[in-house]
C-alpha cells in the first residue's frame, strides 16, 4: 500500500457525521416523494421502498467517491477514499465497496470490528473492494 490507512477513531467519527448526511438524503429523497405519492393513493411495497433507499444511497456514495474520493463528512475530517494502488477508485470498486458495506455494517458491525484485527486496520468492505481511506491532512 502506498499510503497508510487513516486511524480507526477518525473514520468512526466520520461515519457518525455521515449518518447525519444520510438521514438528510433519506428525508429529502425518500420521505418527500412518499408524501407526494400517497396523495395519489399510490403506495410502494416494502421491497420497493428498500430498493429505493439502497439505490438513493448508492447514487450518493458512488458519485461522491468517483468525483474526488470524498463525501462531505470525509472532506470535513480530511479523509479520502483511494484504491490500494494509491490512485482514484474505479466505478466497479465504488459499487463493490458500497454493496459490501451494507452487510458489513448491518450484521452487528462485523466489518467495522474487522479493522481491529486487520493487519492494515482496514474495514472489511475496504478489504473486499481493494480500497482504503487515507488522511489528506
Amino acid at each position: 500500500m502506498p499510503q497508510s490507512t487513516a486511524g480507526i477513531r477518525r473514520r468512526l467519527v466520520c461515519m457518525l457525521y455521515e449518518s447525519l448526511v444520510v438521514f438528510s438524503i433519506l428525508l429529502i429523497g425518500f420521505l418527500l416523494p412518499q408524501i407526494v405519492l400517497s396523495g395519489f393513493n399510490f403506495a410502494l411495497t416494502p421491497r420497493m421502498l428498500w430498493l429505493h433507499v439502497v439505490l438513493l444511497l448508492l447514487a450518493y456514495f458512488v458519485w461522491c467517491w468517483l468525483n474526488g474520493g470524498q463525501t462531505l463528512p470525509m472532506k470535513t475530517w480530511k479523509l479520502r477514499l483511494i484504491s490500494n494502488e494509491g490512485s482514484a477508485i474505479r466505478p466497479l470498486q465504488a459499487v463493490l465497496r458500497y454493496l459490501a458495506a451494507w452487510p458489513s455494517i448491518l450484521f452487528f458491525g462485523i466489518g467495522i470490528f474487522w479493522a481491529l484485527f486487520d493487519k492494515d486496520g482496514q474495514f472489511l468492505h475496504d478489504r473486499i473492494a481493494g480500497t482504503q481511506i487515507v488522511s489528506t491532512a
